[in-house]
């Protein structure tokens, strides 16, 4: 009998990816969503998943008795960027994932794999609710109620990604021929990774949680490489054959602004995964669609 997973976010970016590539590898896929989100990113596969409208669904009813999950895979969250309030954040971020991890420790799923962030906790209010969530996350596998997987996504991009985050912004901008684009200096580094490569992650540690004795682990996902803001700008200018006008230095940093992001693959690399596209070929796949 093949696994269930049930995914969450699987109207989003990382998620309807992540669907795509478990329902390709045999994998049974249980979607968590609103009645009001848009299926257009999974609209080829919505037939072969089993959708259930959050609403007032209770959580440990499905997992008890209508479906047997094998693993929770939670993707789905809050950026904080559409004016969201404070309590909006926290239900999406924090109140939402609890309730699942809860009513999956007691109907005996083995696996709650959530997707973390690398940002400081108190940069901003969508970080700190993701660490809170992390705090539960380990009173739970301390008491050894389900095993917890906490993957530290760092900043990954691709086709039809979320048009507020970073890196799409820019991308979409440099394909629009956008007059001028202002950026601060950008000496900032940040690890950039293409979404089929988070994709091969989150598989590699589903099919290896099993191979630990702890019931808390803890995953960097990302290339391994940083880049500079500035030379990620203008390797997407450049790519692009933008005409934008580049304005580094036209804003100022962020109070708490991160100068430097890594990630340590060394945890994933003894899974024997690896990182297969660099920035040059991730944003060429990336752009593809709009430069054919």
């Amino acid at each position: 009998m093949n696994k269930k997973v049930l995914l969450t976010g699987v109207t989003g970016f990382l998620g309807s990816y992540l669907a795509k590539e478990l329902l390709k590898i045999g994998y049974e896929v249980v979607a968590l969503k609103r009645k009001s989100s848009s299926l257009h990113r999974v609209e080829s596969i919505a037939s072969e998943i089993t959708f259930y409208d959050i609403g007032d669904l209770d959580f440990y009813e499905l997992f008890s008795k209508r479906e047997k999950i094998d693993a929770i895979i939670h993707t789905s969250t809050s950026y904080g960027r559409n004016n969201e309030s404070v309590s909006d954040i926290f239900v999406a971020n924090t109140e939402f994932p609890l309730r699942l991890l809860d009513a999956g420790s007691r109907a005996g799923i083995g696996l709650f794999l959530n997707t973390d962030t690398i940002l400081d906790k108190y940069l901003n209010l969508y970080a700190l609710s993701k660490n809170q969530l992390l705090q539960w996350g380990r009173f739970f596998s301390m008491h050894e109620k389900i095993r917890f997987g906490n993957v530290r996504l760092e900043h990954f991009y691709g086709p039809d990604d979320d048009p507020t985050k970073f890196s799409a912004y820019v991308i979409n901008n440099c394909l629009a021929n956008t007059p001028e684009l202002r950026f601060t200096k950008g000496e900032q580094k940040r690890d950039f990774i293409y979404i089929d490569d988070v994709v091969s992650a989150y598989i590699v540690l589903l099919e290896n949680v099993d191979g630990f004795s702890s019931s808390f682990l803890e995953f960097d996902v990302g290339s391994g490489k940083p880049l500079s803001v500035k030379e990620f700008v203008k390797k997407v200018h450049r790519i692009t054959a933008s005409k934008t006008n580049l304005n580094f230095g036209a804003l100022p940093y962020r109070e708490g602004e991160v100068m430097y992001s890594e990630a340590d693959i060394s945890g994933l690399a003894a899974l024997g995964w690896e990182c297969r596209f660099d920035i040059e070929t991730g944003l060429k796949l990336a752009t593809k669609q709009y430069l054919e």
